[in-house]
C-alpha cells in the first residue's frame, strides 16, 4: 500500500500532524474508550511533542507507548522517555508506558513491556497509531537495515545497534503492522534517497519501507529537503 505523502515546511507538517492526531484521538476514544500510540525520540519528538502538549484532549484515556528505548536511565540525555516527558508528557495526564531499560536486565524488561502491551491493548496488541522517526539508513524504532528483523513477540532486545548506544529495546515489525495507522516523519536532505526508495520501490527491504507498506493506512510527513528526490508528485 502506497503511503499518503505530505510535503511542506515544518510549520505545515506540525499543523497537519496535530490536526490529524486530535481527530484520531477523539475518534478512537469515542469508538473504543481509549487511544494508544507508540512514539519516537529525536527530531520528530522535538518538532511535534510541544504542539501535542498544547491540545485539549481527554488525556486520561490516552496511552503513550514507545517505539524503542536505549538502555539508559530515564534521566539520561539519550532516553526517549525522558525527552517525551520534558516536551509533552509532564504537561498532560496521559497514561504513560515507559520502557524500563535502566535496570540492566533487558530480557526481563522486554517481557514486562510485552505484557504491558497485551494487558492494555489485547493479544496481539493493536496500537491506534505508530508514530515513527526515520534514520538516514532507513531504520525505524531500533529495526535496522541489513539485519534480521525480530518477529518473536511484540518487543525485542537489541544488543548490537549500529547507532550508539548498542543496547536497546524495540517494538517489532508485527506490532507496527498491526497498528491502525503508521506515520513516518523525515526531515533533511540526507534522508532524501531513502525516502525515494521507501515510497517508490515496492521491493525495498528497508525497515521504513516494510513498515509503510505493511497494511495499515500510512502517512509520510516530509520537509522539502527530505522529499527532494521523489519523482512522483506529492
Amino acid at each position: 500500500m502506497q503511503p499518503d505523502v505530505v510535503v511542506g515546511t515544518l510549520e505545515k507538517l506540525v499543523t497537519t500532524a496535530v490536526e490529524r492526531f486530535e481527530r484520531m484521538v477523539r475518534d478512537a476514544v469515542g469508538a473504543r474508550g481509549l487511544f494508544s500510540c507508540a512514539v519516537p525520540g529525536g527530531s520528530v519528538a522535538e518538532s511535534l511533542f510541544p504542539a501535542f502538549a498544547a491540545l485539549a484532549l481527554p488525556w486520561e484515556k490516552v496511552h503513550v507507548f514507545f517505539g524503542d528505548e536505549r538502555a539508559v536511565p530515564p534521566t539520561h540525555p539519550d532516553s526517549n522517555y525522558g525527552l517525551a516527558r520534558r516536551l509533552w508528557l509532564e504537561r498532560v495526564t496521559a497514561r504513560v508506558h515507559p520502557m524500563l531499560t535502566g535496570a540492566g536486565d533487558l530480557d526481563a524488561a522486554a517481557a514486562a513491556y510485552a505484557n504491558d502491551l497485551r494487558t492494555t491493548l489485547g493479544d496481539p496488541p493493536r496500537l491506534d497509531l505508530a508514530l515513527l522517526g526515520m534514520g538516514p539508513d532507513g531504520h525505524v524504532c531500533s529495526l535496522f537495515p541489513n539485519r534480521p528483523l525480530p518477529h518473536d513477540g511484540p518487543v525485542a532486545v537489541v544488543r548490537d545497534s549500529p547507532k550508539p548506544p548498542p543496547n536497546r529495546l524495540t517494538l517489532t515489525m508485527p506490532v507496527l503492522a498491526a497498528a491502525r495507522a503508521i506515520w513516518v516523519a523525515a526531515f533533511g536532505a540526507p534522508k532524501a534517497p531513502i525516502v525515494r526508495e521507501a515510497v517508490e520501490r515496492e521491493d525495498s527491504k528497508l525497515p521504513v519501507a516494510i513498515a509503510l507498506r505493511s497494511g495499515p493506512p500510512s502517512l509520510f510527513l516530509l520537509d522539502p529537503d527530505a522529499a527532494s528526490a521523489l519523482t512522483r508528485p506529492a
